[in-house]
């Protein structure tokens, strides 16, 4: 156990690794298709797992599942027909999320899965509220050098197999978990990260929800 995971509020934090599919309709910002969350804690034992949670997401009339869609992940639009819709999918996911615990959310270039919270946060309000940690800025701070800091890439360099369905939220939010504890034990390890404090200088995002609104200059 390093400074790192020795850190009471490291310790005290459940870190929730998510990822989306998404169709990316012109002049929309990106719908949800699929969501997937994994939440992780520390404790004596090392990491366990203390959730997870996967849906599909009824996508509206103006963003259909494209023929690029199904080339990426292999959803159609025949997989929607039952599919709950984003308030009810995130609706849920958003209730998991109890009051007065202490979350992180983690990401795979946290800017996309920050986006899709930010628009559709009328149906998830508490999750919208949540600051992220960005893998890709922690795995440059870790791992310098590297050819670029794709999830791929990032996969080989740690040894972790791609999986089969690769792509696809649930499959997604899986590796990414591996990649970002393995850093952690990483930073841990060799001491370059010494609290919670330190990581969240590296890696963190602030939820969109969570920054402050600058005044107008002028009261017209």
């Amino acid at each position: 156990m390093g400074g790192l995971t020795g850190d009471p509020l490291f310790r005290e934090t459940c870190f929730v690794v998510i990822d989306f599919e998404a169709t990316t309709p012109a002049g929309h910002p990106a719908q949800p298709i699929e969501v997937a969350a994994l939440a992780l804690r520390y404790g004596e034992q090392g990491w366990t797992e203390s959730g997870r949670s996967t849906s599909l997401i009824r996508p509206p009339a103006f963003a259909p599942v494209t023929f690029a869609n199904t080339a990426q992940n292999g959803l159609t639009p025949q997989h929607f027909t039952a599919a709950p819709t984003p308030a009810e999918a995130l609706g849920a996911l958003d209730r998991r999320f109890t009051a007065h615990a202490r979350y992180l959310l983690v990401a795979q270039h946290a800017a996309t899965e920050a986006n899709i919270i930010h628009h559709q946060r009328e149906h998830c309000p508490r999750m919208a509220r949540l600051d992220f940690l960005d893998t890709i800025p922690l795995a440059k701070h870790m791992l310098p050098g590297l050819a670029n800091y794709k999830l791929d890439t990032l996969l080989a360099h740690c040894a972790i197999p791609l999986p089969a369905d690769r792509h696809r939220a649930y499959a997604d939010v899986d590796v990414t978990a591996q990649v970002f504890t393995t850093l952690i034990d990483t930073a841990d390890r060799t001491g370059q990260l010494h609290d919670l404090a330190a990581l969240v200088k590296v890696a963190g995002r602030t939820a969109k929800a969570n920054r402050p609104t600058q005044a107008h200059l002028f009261d017209l």
